[in-house]
């Protein structure tokens, strides 16, 4: 099994005023060369928006692009006539396929937070979509429950890649055996929130870890702590 470990405060970050984005990977004016991603996965930013402000209408294209607010809500509008408020507990898929335009606004008098996450799709120009689903966190209390995957079996949103993402609230000193869905893929895992050990490494709150060369692998939690697996093909 291969590490790489990214700890929260190497991350990068601006601020805009009304946004505050820290980034995992080489995004925007932030520039890494050894940030440029992991596999498949390209983006994974931690935002920040303040109230009453957000993203005015912009392109994308080839892309799946999955938003998880942890505070707040955010209101989505697109070119395909989607508009919807993502609140906590909601996730949204949006496919960009050949093109689309969207703004994303935080119309609450709190601040937004929330994880964005690109990842390539698995062929370019698919017809754009959007879709948007509630999960319970009662259905995370200790186990793993799946938001998004290529499997269309209405537990978890759909994406166009061989991609699997994960959430659980794991209690203190449990332990947890993370299997790989498919052979040669691998795991960005981040620490929401709290205290872990795996692959012999201790990580902390927005600390993350990538795995790589290895079917599975253990995750020990030392505090009760909240986790995103990421899944991903390496190339």
């Amino acid at each position: 099994m291969n590490t790489i470990v990214h700890r929260s405060e190497d991350r990068g970050s601006a601020d805009y005023g009304w946004l505050k984005p820290t980034y995992y990977f080489s995004f925007s004016q932030y520039y890494d060369p050894d940030k440029m991603g992991f596999g498949l996965l390209r983006v994974l930013n931690d935002d920040r928006v303040a109230s009453h402000s957000g993203f005015e209408t912009h392109p994308h294209k080839n892309m799946e692009i999955i938003t998880i607010p942890l505070e707040g809500s955010i209101t989505h509008q697109d070119s395909m006539g989607s508009r919807e408020t993502l609140s906590v507990g909601e996730v949204q898929v949006m496919t960009a396929g050949k093109g689309v335009y969207h703004s994303e606004h935080n119309l609450s008098d709190e601040e937004l937070k929330l994880f964005q996450i690109w990842i390539f799709p698995r062929e370019n120009d698919l017809e754009p979509a959007y879709a948007q689903k509630r999960f319970e966190p009662a259905g995370r209390n200790n186990r793993l429950q799946l938001i998004a995957s290529p499997e269309k079996n209405g537990e978890s949103l759909f994406i166009n890649q061989d991609a699997w993402l994960n959430r659980i609230d794991f209690t203190e000193d449990k332990t947890l055996e993370y299997k790989l869905n498919k052979s040669g893929n691998g795991v960005y895992l981040v620490v929401i929130e709290g205290e872990i050990s795996v692959g012999g490494e201790q990580l902390y709150t927005r600390d993350a870890i990538g795995i790589t060369d290895t079917d599975s692998f253990t995750v020990d939690a030392i505090k009760n702590t909240s986790l995103l697996f990421i899944e991903v093909p390496m190339q």
